[in-house]
């Protein structure tokens, strides 16, 4: 147990940091797990913003959020590469 006041203080501060990051790793663990089950563009975006931030903050390690990122990205559905350029235009020379 602290015995300064300071170190009191210290305790004070860590057990509301730490209830504050589990909340966020919590907000996390659901995300992950809507996004796996559903599948939606919209939910894995989510997910991955949120890892995101929480590594930016030093909640979860940025070698986890990557992981978690390079997972979810394979669930994206893939998108054909279309052509850009149009019939009607006319290329420039590059010289």
């Amino acid at each position: 147990m602290p015995v300064t006041k300071t170190a009191k203080r210290a305790l004070k501060v860590s057990k509301i940091k730490l209830a504050n990051n589990n909340i966020w790793r919590g907000k996390l663990e659901i995300a992950l797990r809507t996004s796996r089950k559903s599948k939606s563009e919209k939910n894995i975006k989510t997910a991955i913003s949120l890892a995101d931030r929480l590594a930016k903050k030093n909640i979860i390690h940025k070698n986890k959020a990557s992981r978690i990122k390079s997972t979810l990205s394979t669930l994206l559905p893939k998108k054909t590469a279309k052509k850009a350029t149009k019939a009607g235009s006319p290329k420039k020379n590059s010289k």
